[in-house]
């Protein structure tokens, strides 16, 4: 291989979207999307796929025991750290061929790109595959990142079950992933993902990327209101205990001081809501929401957050109803690597490409791996903002320029003095 720096070289994009086609096909759900829950057989097969391809360009790879997978390409002064790009294979039950899975073979191709140029980096680079970044076998998200980060301890990674009672823990030695390498291994010199938008606004402003400045916090909440069964006939309004009244009162006023926010950047989801022992005829005796509270000001989700308990104590207090809030997971405002950002900047203006600064809406695994190394991430545009869904869709040059902004910004860190 040759040891001349390379400034920029030009990625394959038939060969990327191939690749994405191919992938695809790996547990296909009904409708044309994905289905590769984590560690099943669908993401061990998915993951044997990515093996195939990367050895055959002489990669080597490694697991931890948390079934991260850590491909590695030699560099010229191979005892530095590794620049690293990644994402994850993992899916929603009904997912989409994009998410995660671009960031996943955009690193496979920027490896690809180098190969066909006889290209040796100055500092080596990494391919990095995170075990359970969905979240929706295994709670919670992001969970082989966080494990590896420290920031998400062993026992609730491992110890995570799933609505059959396997734990993650058992489904990782099921699936012949879990490996010898120490979680924090190896030391990493920089982290970028390349990721779909999962939101419309790149779409909706016409540009085909977008430099990701940093994620904003996360809040998710489990609620339980308990109130009085009673028979729908004989039990008067008045002396009714109704927990689905006080339920839907409190997300309608929150949803009130939501889109109030002064900034327009408050988000509030009700990701799930039961009624327990429903009946048509009876009025409701418990009722159960999981919440998902979003800001890009750390201050801000504060106060939303006190206002979410306050409203919720109060709609109980009013229905005579018993509440639990419990505060499940949070994740704070992450700014990403300035230096990092700044370096897709550059290649975005060697290139005469367009690509706004921007927050990210939804976590990523980039959030733990900023607190370990110096992180950023790229956006394309999605159809319709659509993502978490068989339809979700990415333009092949969208992917294509994306994948493009990341070699360039990669393969310059790994040549940096």
């Amino acid at each position: 291989m040759s040891s001349t720096p390379h400034r920029s070289i030009d990625i394959d994009a038939n060969r990327l979207w191939d690749s994405l086609m191919q992938m695809a096909e790996v547990g296909p759900s009904p409708n044309g999307g994905s289905r590769r829950l984590a560690m099943t057989p669908e993401d061990a097969d998915g993951r044997r796929l990515l093996l195939d391809w990367v050895e055959a360009l002489g990669c080597t790879w490694q697991r931890d025991k948390a079934g991260n997978l850590f491909i590695r390409r030699a560099g010229r002064e191979d005892h530095l750290p590794p620049v690293s790009m990644g994402s994850h294979l993992d899916t929603q039950p009904l997912g989409g061929r994009f998410d995660g899975v671009l960031g996943v073979l955009a690193g496979l191709e920027v490896l690809r790109s180098l190969h066909d140029n006889a290209i040796t980096t100055r500092r080596p680079l990494s391919l990095i595959v995170w075990t359970n970044e969905e979240g929706s076998r295994f709670a919670p998200a992001m969970g082989g990142s966080g494990v590896w980060t420290g920031r998400l301890d062993e026992a609730t990674f491992f110890g995570a079950s799933d609505s059959k009672g396997v734990t993650l823990g058992e489904a990782i030695a099921a699936c012949g992933e879990a490996g010898d390498l120490p979680l924090g291994e190896p030391e990493l010199d920089a982290y970028f993902e390349l990721h779909i938008e999962q939101g419309p606004v790149l779409e909706e402003q016409g540009h085909p990327l977008g430099i990701v400045t940093g994620v904003q916090g996360i809040r998710w909440y489990d609620l339980s209101l308990r109130g009085q069964s009673a028979h729908a006939g004989p039990t008067p309004m008045s002396y009714r205990r109704d927990p689905l009244l006080a339920a839907t009162a409190m997300i309608q006023r929150m949803r009130e001081v939501v889109m109030a926010d002064p900034d327009g950047a408050a988000r509030l989801t009700v990701g799930d809501f039961q009624v327990v022992e429903p009946s048509r005829n009876v009025v409701p005796g418990e009722v159960r929401l999981l919440l998902d509270l979003r800001h890009v000001s750390d201050e801000r989700l504060d106060a939303l957050d006190a206002e979410l308990e306050r409203l919720a104590r109060d709609a109980a207090d009013v229905e005579g109803v018993e509440l639990t809030f419990e505060r499940r997971w949070h994740s704070p405002v992450t700014p990403f690597d300035d230096a990092l950002i700044d370096s897709l900047r550059e290649a975005v203006k060697a290139r005469e490409l367009d690509a706004p600064c921007m927050m990210s809406g939804a976590g990523h695994d980039a959030v733990h791996l900023s607190h370990v190394t110096p992180t950023v991430m790229i956006f394309v545009p999605c159809r319709d903002g659509i993502s978490h869904n068989e339809a979700e869709y990415a333009e092949p040059e969208h992917c294509a320029l994306g994948t493009q902004l990341l070699c360039d910004a990669v393969l310059a860190r790994a040549e940096r003095d």
